[in-house]
């Protein structure tokens, strides 16, 4: 198992899909991914989904003369946007992403949701099955019985799984309801925990004073249950303070002492800083149930679209 840092980086809304009600370009971003680099934070993880290859194309423009072995790639292998004309759309779609990309190799490879599961982790298995250097194979936003089916596969091609990677946050910890959490710690495999800030709002940047944009999807989502936001918020300040750090560090090292690598979307240079300043903080036990406690209260239903039930 590749040696995994405690932060990895998101390119989400590099994709410029909408979600997040800002398009950014190129120029916008490089001084991010320079600072990520230099700070040590180099395990970028994206997806052909995220703009229909623009996230990618993106990050592999500015990965051009860096070496191989100085950053990690996590990609996945997204359902929705299969090609199945192709006599086999997984080898397509692995070797559109290198291209984007710029790279002869990923490092961890993701079946991104449970969309017709298990056809498409079977597919990925028949496809590295003996292949020399095959990357992590993982799954996202499978539930704990298509994860266990997953592994099973797997192992039946003389692979194994590698990485989980769910939406999870102190305002969604149905992978630890559902026993997802437990279960990759057991067997010693890594969770990738993404929407840890919950796309900004578990950040303080906004309030019910302060909404999210209208023109953004999540808007939808996090401004009607601002007023819940803000309680939970009001907690993390506190913490904040205490660590002489801001309320997103401290819902990141929520993350990281959950047993988690979280996945932070980086639009922002202070984004960087902010993630790796997180990797500093160590949250007690009493702290981390105090947090929970809280949200928990609050009594949080945010299940989105593209989420099922973990059980």
């Amino acid at each position: 198992m590749t040696k995994l840092p405690k932060i990895a980086l998101g390119t989400w809304a590099w994709g410029n899909d909408g979600t997040f009600g800002t398009a950014y370009t190129e120029d916008q971003l490089r001084p991010v991914f320079d600072s990520a680099m230099q700070h040590g934070l180099t395990l970028w993880d994206t997806a052909y989904a995220y703009g229909i290859g623009t996230a990618e194309k993106t990050l592999g423009a500015f990965l051009k003369g860096h070496a191989r072995d100085s950053f990690l790639l996590s990609d996945k292998l997204t359902p929705q946007c299969m090609d199945e004309s192709f006599a086999n759309p997984v080898a397509d779609m692995w070797a559109v992403q290198k291209k984007l990309l710029g790279t002869d190799s990923i490092d961890i490879y993701w079946v991104h949701n449970a969309a017709e599961a298990p056809q498409w982790i079977e597919r990925l298995a028949a496809f590295f099955e003996n292949v020399e250097h095959a990357p992590i194979i993982g799954v996202s936003n499978h539930n704990i019985g298509q994860i266990e089916e997953a592994d099973t596969v797997l192992q039946h091609h003389g692979l194994k799984l590698g990485a989980v990677q769910n939406h999870f946050s102190l305002i969604n910890r149905s992978s630890e309801e559902s026993g997802i959490l437990d279960y990759c710690h057991k067997k010693d495999i890594p969770f990738f925990s993404y929407m840890v800030l919950e796309q900004g709002a578990l950040t303080g940047h906004y309030s019910t004073l302060y909404p999210m944009p209208a023109d953004a999807a999540r808007a939808a989502v996090y401004n009607p249950i601002m007023d819940k936001i803000d309680t939970l918020n009001l907690s993390l300040k506190l913490l904040a303070d205490k660590y002489k750090a801001n309320i997103a560090q401290i819902s990141i090292a929520w993350a990281i002492g959950k047993g988690t690598v979280p996945i932070i979307g980086v639009t922002k240079e202070h984004h960087v800083t902010d993630a790796l300043r997180a990797t500093e903080i160590t949250l007690t036990a009493e702290e981390i149930t105090l947090l929970e406690s809280t949200a928990d209260k609050l009594d949080f239903d945010i299940i989105r679209d593209w989420e099922k039930g973990m059980v």
